[in-house]
């Protein structure tokens, strides 16, 4: 039975500490689980949103009308078929992606280097085509396991989804929302000591350079197309690292990481944005797209 949590807050279950209360968290933690949700869904009320690790999302304060739906399946991955130096993966969406990698640097298995010190699970993952050094979810990706209201349970290859920087979506037209419950993935076999060596350099990397023990929810920002600066660049130039406001600020470490300082609000988070967005596209013409996902309503 899928697990119900009425009221939860958002800040409970967010990397930016940030939020008020949706209607209702739903766990589920099979495939049979999951076909309970569109009945949940209609009994609740509310807009759904699938959240994963919870650390991409900006969530409002106040009262939130959603019905946030996390996946809870954990299983162990398992090599279901082989093709030359190829190992096809299966995961599940719910797993978090260190104890993956953690696994993959065990067995020896290379592509996903680049997710070093990236919290989350796997689903969430895919669903906003994380990446970094790099590579992307989309690149090792062989197919997903997906379920919808409309089209209840299905399993797309790589062809039939669309993956681009920072985004992910089906290749045909869907209902008003869409569940990952798992994926098969491609990855090369290596070294052990290799791809370790490999997780070990980005993760110094990204302790060096990003505050990694602070309340944040990764780069606000993404990074603008055509060969233009960096967001962080960007932020930096315009005068934006360390700037606060209300228990938020950009960090000083680095300027595309927005950080709750332990007091911090939405309200103040939004406006740093939004004040970000306006400088930056007052000095160089550039308009800044939200990688961290904004549930306002």
């Amino acid at each position: 039975m899928v697990q119900i949590v009425p009221s939860p807050r958002l800040a409970s279950l967010t990397s930016l500490h940030l939020g008020g209360p949706a209607l209702a968290l739903a766990v589920f933690r099979s495939e049979a689980e999951v076909e309970e949700l569109p009945r949940i869904a209609e009994r609740t009320g509310g807009r759904v949103v699938l959240l994963g690790g919870g650390t991409n999302v900006l969530a409002a304060d106040g009262e939130l009308p959603l019905l946030v739906v996390r996946c809870g399946i954990e299983a162990a991955p398992v090599v279901v078929d082989e093709e030359g130096d190829v190992r096809l993966v299966r995961v599940s969406a719910g797993m978090k992606l260190p104890r993956l990698l953690a696994w993959c640097m065990k067995r020896g298995l290379s592509g996903l280097e680049g997710m070093a010190g990236v919290p989350g699970d796997v689903g969430g993952a895919i669903a906003g085509n994380a990446g970094a050094h790099g590579m992307d979810m989309g690149s090792v990706l062989h197919s997903v396991d997906v379920f919808s209201p409309d089209r209840g349970h299905r399993t797309l290859r790589r062809g039939d989804v669309r993956c681009a920087y920072r985004s992910f979506g089906l290749g045909e037209e869907s209902g008003p929302w869409f569940a990952l419950t798992g994926a098969v993935l491609a990855l090369r076999v290596a070294s052990p000591e290799g791809v370790r060596q490999r997780v070990r350099e980005h993760v110094e990397r990204k302790i060096a350079v990003q505050p990694v023990r602070a309340w944040s929810a990764g780069c606000v920002f993404k990074n603008p197309p055509d060969g233009a600066p960096s967001a962080g660049k960007l932020l930096d130039e315009a005068g934006f690292r360390g700037k606060r406001l209300g228990g938020m600020c950009f960090s000083e470490r680095h300027a595309n990481f927005l950080v709750n300082e332990g007091t911090g609000t939405a309200s103040a988070a939004l406006e740093l944005i939004r004040s970000a967005q306006d400088a930056v596209a007052r000095r160089y013409g550039i308009s800044l797209q939200t990688e961290v996902k904004l549930w306002v309503f």
